[in-house]
C-alpha cells in the first residue's frame, strides 16, 4: 500500500475533521479514505482519532503520527513529480479483469500499450471477483457492470453487449424459442452473481425482465460458454465471447430482434488526484482503443 498516499489521507482527515470532508477534498472515494486510515492505524498499532458522531479529533498517538506524516509529505513533495504533465509512463501497473475479457480483448490492448511504452510493465490479474484495490494492491480494475459502487472512482471505457445463444444440438432436441416468454420453458445457464433469475431485454423500446431457470450456474462466463457449446442449454453470453463460436456454427444466436441489456465496461481506480502518469496513460489508451475499434465485440476470438 502506498505509504505516502496514506500519510496524505491521514493529514487531510486531521485538517478537515471528517473522512467525508477528506474524501471530497482529495477527490477520493469514502471507502478508500476509510481503508487508508485503517492501514495507518495498523502501522501505528494505535487508534489515531477519537471518533464522535460530529467530528474526529486526534489521539496522542495521532498527534505524533501527524508530525511524522507532515515531514514525510514535505520530503515527497520536494521530489520530482512522476505524474506531472509530460512525464513518460514507466514502472509497474497492477491490473485486474475477468478471464473472459482478458482472453477476448484485454491481452491485445495491454500488448499494444506496452509496445508504445517501453518503460512500462503490467501485471494482469484474472478474476471474476470484485477486487479490493487497496488490500489486493491493484492500480486499475476493469469491471463489467451496471451496478457500480457509487463510492468508487471509475471511468466508463465502453459498452458490453450480450447475445442469447445455444448449440444446434440443444435446439434440435428442445426446440428454438421465438418469443422472449419461451425462455421460461428452457434450461437456461446463468451466472452465479449476475442475472441468475432474471434476464433483462428491451422490447418495443421498453425494458423487460424475463424469469429464467436452469440446472447449471457458474461464476465464469467461459465455463458457461463451454457448457453451452456442449449442448447443456441456452446462455446469455457477452457478445465478444459468443460471436466466434456463432461464426463457426458451434452456436446459434437466438431472438436477435430483442436486445439484451448492455453493460458498462469501467476502469476503476483509487483516486483522481494522485493518479500516476502510467495509470493515466493506460486509461486514455484503453478509451481510445475501444473508441477506435467499434466492431471489437464481433471480431474477438
Amino acid at each position: 500500500m502506498d505509504r505516502v498516499t496514506a500519510a496524505r489521507v491521514f493529514v487531510v482527515i486531521s485538517e478537515r475533521g471528517s473522512m467525508i470532508a477528506a474524501a471530497d477534498a482529495l477527490d477520493m472515494s469514502r471507502a478508500m479514505v476509510t481503508r487508508y486510515l485503517a492501514q495507518m492505524e495498523q502501522w501505528a498499532h494505535a487508534r489515531l482519532f477519537h471518533r464522535s458522531t460530529r467530528r474526529l479529533s486526534l489521539t496522542d498517538a495521532g498527534e505524533q503520527a501527524l508530525v511524522r506524516c507532515r515531514a514525510l509529505l514535505a520530503l515527497a513533495d520536494a521530489m520530482p513529480d512522476s505524474g506531472a504533465a509530460g512525464a513518460q509512463p514507466h514502472g509497474l501497473l497492477r491490473m485486474s479483469c475477468s478471464p473472459s475479457l482478458g482472453q477476448a480483448v484485454m491481452a491485445r490492448i495491454v500488448t499494444a500499450f506496452l509496445q508504445q511504452h517501453a518503460q512500462a510493465r503490467v501485471d494482469l490479474q484474472m478474476t471474476n471477483q470484485a477486487v479490493n484495490l487497496v488490500e489486493d494492491r491493484i492500480d486499475l480494475a476493469i469491471r463489467i457492470t451496471n451496478a457500480l459502487d457509487p463510492n468508487l472512482i471509475a471511468r466508463r471505457l465502453a459498452d458490453c453487449d450480450s447475445v442469447v445463444c445455444a448449440a444446434p444440438a440443444y435446439l434440435a432436441a428442445h426446440g428454438t424459442p421465438s418469443r422472449l416468454e419461451d425462455l421460461t420453458r428452457h434450461n437456461c445457464l446463468t451466472f452465479t452473481h449476475f442475472g441468475k433469475h432474471l434476464w433483462q431485454f428491451t422490447r418495443d423500446g421498453q425494458a423487460e425482465a424475463i424469469p429464467v431457470s436452469g440446472n447449471l450456474s457458474a461464476n465464469d462466463p467461459l465455463v458457461l460458454l463451454a457448457a453451452t457449446q456442449a449442448g447443456a442449454g441456452i446462455a446469455l453470453q457477452p457478445r465478444y465471447s459468443a460471436m466466434g463460436p456463432i461464426a463457426r456454427g458451434e452456436l446459434v444466436e437466438l431472438l436477435p430482434q430483442f436486445a439484451p441489456q448492455a453493460l458498462g465496461i469501467y476502469g476503476v481506480y483509487g483516486s483522481r488526484q494522485h493518479m500516476s502518469a502510467l495509470l493515466r496513460a493506460m486509461l486514455d489508451f484503453q478509451l481510445a482503443w475501444f473508441a477506435g475499434q467499434p466492431g471489437w465485440q464481433n471480431s474477438a476470438p
